[in-house]
C-alpha cells in the first residue's frame, strides 16, 4: 500500500474515532483523489461511524464505482440497506461478498462472518416492526465494515518502535540503561530523504562553481552559489520543497557552473508534490509577480474568483481574479488550467492549490493541483 500522507493521517483519525477530524481533512481533497477507491473508503466509514449515513452512502457508491468488487465497500452499503429496512437488497449485497471470497485465493475472515452475520440478522428480524426494534438497539454497529488499516510500513513502524520502547524500558529496570547508553534507535528520531547521498558536490564542481560569460537573470558569486545550494539541500532535509525550489531556481537562472546547475536539479527532481493540508511555505501573488522567474515550478496555494472558464471531459481552463475572494481588492487575473475535469461556480470564492508557470511573455500561470471550492456534494438516495 503506498504511503501517502493526507490519506495516512486520515486513516489515523478514523481508527482513533476522530470520524469528524478524518472527513473535515479529505472533503475539500475531493477532486484530488477522484479515482482513489482508498481515498473514498476513509471518507465513507467515517461517515458511517460518525452516524452521517447520507454521506457514507454516497461515497461507498463512488467506492463501488472504482472497484466494483471490493468486499468491505458492499459491506458497508448492505448495512446501509439494512438500516433503510431494504432487508433484499441487503442479502443481494451479502451473498456477492460471500461469493467474492469463496472465489479469492486470499479470503477474507471477517468480511465472511461479516456477512453471515448480517444474513443472520436478516432471517431473524426480517420484519418491519422487528428490525425496527433491533435498529434502534444500536446493534446495526455490528455490521459495520472495519476501519481502514494503516499501511504496512506505518504498522511496521509502530510496532518496531513499541517493541524498542519496552527493551529499553527493561534494561532500565536492570540497571543497565545509563545516560552514557547512545541512542540505539536514533532513525525513530528523524527520517533521512531519498537522494540525500547523490547530492554532495564533488572536488571538480566545488572548483568550477560559476560561469564568466551568458545571459543570466541573477549573478551571483561564487560563494552565493554555494550557499544557496546548500540552503536548497537543508530545506528539503527539513521537507520544505517549495522553499528549497526557490533556492534552486535561484541557482538554475543564475550564473552558476552547468555542473552546479545538473546537481540542482537533480535535487528538483527529488521533490513531492504537497497539498493542501501538507504545504508547509506559502507565497503570495505580490511576491511572485514581483519576481516571477524565482518561483518557477513552486506550489503556491491563492484564493480569488474564476472567470472565464472553459470545460472539457479531461480538463477546465479559467482565470483566478487573485484576491478578489472578498470582491474588494483585485491582485491579478492569472491564467489556471486543471488537469482534471472539475465543475467551478463563477459565484462562489475559490482556492487553487497550483504550480507557478512562467509563460512566454514572462508572465505567470498556474497549473493546477487541487482546488477547494463550496460546492454541493452528489446527493444520496432519500433516507428512511
Amino acid at each position: 500500500m503506498k504511503l501517502d500522507p493526507i490519506l495516512t493521517k486520515a486513516a489515523r483519525y478514523s481508527r482513533r474515532g476522530y470520524y469528524g477530524k478524518a472527513i473535515r481533512l479529505l472533503e475539500p481533497e475531493v477532486l484530488r483523489y477522484h479515482d482513489s477507491h482508498r481515498f473514498y473508503y476513509i471518507l465513507a466509514v467515517s461517515c458511517l461511524y460518525s452516524g452521517d449515513f447520507g454521506g457514507a452512502h454516497t461515497y461507498f457508491r463512488r467506492c463501488r464505482e472504482l472497484k466494483m468488487q471490493d468486499s468491505h465497500t458492499l459491506l458497508g452499503l448492505a448495512a446501509l440497506h439494512v438500516r433503510r429496512g431494504e432487508t433484499d437488497r441487503a442479502v443481494e449485497l451479502y451473498l456477492e461478498v460471500l461469493d467474492l471470497e469463496a472465489a479469492s485465493t486470499h479470503p477474507s475472515k471477517s468480511a465472511i462472518r461479516l456477512a453471515k452475520r448480517g444474513l443472520a440478522v436478516i432471517r431473524k428480524y426480517g420484519e418491519k416492526e422487528a428490525l425496527s426494534a433491533w435498529l434502534e438497539t444500536g446493534a446495526l454497529k455490528k455490521l459495520y465494515p472495519p476501519l481502514p488499516p494503516l499501511p504496512r510500513s506505518i504498522r511496521s513502524g509502530l510496532l518496531f518502535t513499541f517493541t524498542a520502547v519496552l527493551v529499553i524500558a527493561a534494561l532500565a529496570g536492570l540497571g543497565i540503561y545509563t545516560e552514557l547508553l547512545p541512542n540505539p534507535f536514533p532513525s525513530l528520531n528523524r527520517v533521512a530523504r531519498q537522494g540525500m547521498e547523490s547530492l554532495i558536490l564533488n572536488d571538480a564542481e566545488l572548483k568550477s562553481v560559476v560561469k564568466t560569460s551568458g545571459s543570466f537573470h541573477y549573478v551571483l558569486t561564487q560563494d552565493q552559489v554555494l550557499k544557496s545550494y546548500e540552503r536548497a539541500k537543508a530545506l528539503f532535509a527539513d521537507f520544505r520543497d517549495e522553499a528549497a525550489k526557490v533556492e534552486i531556481n535561484r541557482i538554475l537562472e543564475s550564473n552558476a557552473s552547468d555542473a552546479i546547475k545538473e546537481k540542482a536539479k537533480l535535487l528538483l527532481s527529488y521533490t513531492a508534490t504537497p497539498g493542501f493540508n501538507t504545504l508547509k511555505d506559502t507565497y503570495s501573488y505580490l511576491e511572485v509577480h514581483k519576481d516571477p522567474y524565482l518561483y518557477r515550478n513552486v506550489v503556491v496555494r491563492w484564493k480569488g474568483m474564476a472567470a472565464n472558464v472553459q470545460q472539457s471531459d479531461r480538463s477546465v481552463a479559467f482565470d483566478l481574479l487573485v484576491g478578489y475572494d472578498k470582491k474588494n481588492i483585485l491582485q491579478g487575473i492569472v491564467p489556471v488550467v486543471l488537469p482534471f475535469a472539475a465543475a467551478i461556480n463563477q459565484d462562489m470564492p475559490i482556492e487553487v492549490l497550483g504550480s507557478i508557470v512562467i509563460q512566454g511573455d514572462g508572465t505567470i500561470a498556474l497549473r493546477g493541483i487541487a482546488i477547494h471550492q463550496a460546492v454541493a456534494l452528489p446527493q444520496a438516495e432519500d433516507q428512511k
